[in-house]
């Protein structure tokens, strides 16, 4: 089942959505061509992207 951030806005502007493959996968893919490429990581490479991204300032504020 694929989920969207909960910090996407209902404009349809830019984000990607997420599944997982398997337990030890997480698929990536952008929201607005749902039918095309998908990006596929293992799910400790996942974790260490979004965590990275997170201590950089990547994180969203609170709304």
């Amino acid at each position: 089942m694929w989920r969207k951030s909960s910090y996407s806005g209902q404009t349809g502007g830019d984000c990607i959505e997420c599944a997982e493959g398997s337990p030890s996968k997480i698929h990536v893919r952008d929201s607005k061509n749902p039918s095309g490429p998908q990006l596929v990581f293992k799910t400790n490479a996942w974790q260490d992207f979004v965590s990275s991204a997170a201590a950089d300032g990547f994180a969203p504020t609170t709304r």
